[in-house]
């Protein structure tokens, strides 16, 4: 992104996206009784359910925090995409009020794999700190 704006803009939507999905939808995962979630998780046909859910519950809260400040941006938001296309195939016959919320994530997500965190995130900063050094 060229502008100061533009990289304002995008830090703004990885911020929010990213701890939203991390605050409103991992962290419940993550803190409380994973059972009901894994009995879903196994319903779409995962071997070891408990393991899967665990990863995408992980993938929600830790990738969304991760996301929110850009730190290792890229590879935790392909692995939160991955878990938000998993909810939109979950989510395929219940119409779209179900699936927009995944589909919004995973838009957002995907743009975060292919953009990076951006110049306002601390991806940026320790690239920074990097090339001070060498």
């Amino acid at each position: 992104m060229n502008s100061a704006r533009a990289d304002l803009a995008w830090a703004m939507v990885r911020v929010v996206f990213g701890f939203w999905l991390a605050l409103f939808h991992g962290k419940s995962k993550v803190m409380g009784d994973l059972g009901p979630f894994a009995e879903g998780v196994g319903k779409l046909g995962f071997p070891m359910p408990l393991f899967f859910a665990w990863c995408a519950a992980l993938s929600e809260f830790a990738g969304g925090l991760l996301v929110g400040v850009g730190l290792l941006t890229r590879p935790a938001a392909a692995f939160a995409a991955f878990t938000m296309l998993v909810a939109l195939y979950n989510h395929r016959a219940d119409g779209v009020g179900k699936m927009e919320l995944a589909a919004f994530y995973f838009v957002v997500m995907v743009a975060a794999v292919m953009l990076g965190g951006g110049r306002f995130s601390l991806d940026a900063v320790i690239g920074g700190m990097r090339k001070k050094k060498a």
